[in-house]
């Protein structure tokens, strides 16, 4: 138990830019989540949680002795940069979809053991939600997938293909999900969420788009 106390620490150093001897803010935020996506009524709940490094606030000069060297500090930062993501927080779609409201990305958001996409239109969560504001757009990521294969078709032209050719013609295999995010990614198209009727749109000549449940 001892040496797992020294080691938590060295760890505990060795995350912490304060360490360094500069102070640090906006390491932490207070977000305003849904208590249930699907049930708005139950309002929102307060839910701290860690800003990227990117968010971090950090001052110019240093602001006490130091513990950790910047060049020891940067190294191990490197490190934990290359490990992989927690078990089971995998994401299919980030990046690939856009807020119908604002026209902002969607970013990734885990909520009831369920990855999913959220946009805030701007608001942070520096204040309390103002109930007057557009509420939050929400989606789950597994009532998304599904559906993909089918736009996966009307993107690629097999459906209108198909229904041109013979009365008989050769049968179509369907795509994976797998091949329909691959081809969204490889052809850098992103999907437009309407959360009000619940369709994604792909930003293509002809906007293809699909009903999600």
């Amino acid at each position: 138990m001892e040496r797992y106390g020294v080691l938590h620490s060295v760890r505990t150093i060795l995350a912490n830019p304060r360490y360094t001897g500069r102070q640090v803010w906006n390491r932490q935020r207070t977000d305003h989540d849904l208590i249930d996506p699907d049930n708005t009524s139950l309002g929102h709940r307060d839910v701290t949680r860690w800003n990227t490094t990117a968010d971090w606030i950090i001052s110019t000069r240093p602001a006490h002795p130091a513990l950790v060297s910047e060049a020891d500090f940067v190294a191990v930062q490197q490190i934990r940069t290359h490990q992989q993501p927690a078990p089971g927080r995998t994401y299919h779609l980030a990046e690939l979809l856009c807020c119908g409201i604002c026209g902002r990305r969607m970013e990734s958001h885990w909520v009831h053991q369920h990855p999913g996409y959220r946009c805030r239109h701007g608001h942070t969560s520096a204040a309390r939600p103002n109930p007057a504001r557009t509420p939050n757009a929400y989606v789950r990521e597994d009532q998304v997938l599904p559906r993909l294969p089918a736009l996966h078709l009307r993107l690629t032209g097999h459906v209108d293909t198909a229904r041109h050719e013979s009365a008989h013609p050769d049968p179509v295999s369907p795509p994976t999900v797998e091949q329909a995010v691959a081809h969204l990614r490889d052809e850098e198209i992103t999907l437009v969420y309407d959360p009000a009727a619940r369709t994604l749109t792909a930003d293509t000549p002809r906007a293809e788009w699909i009903t999600i449940g």
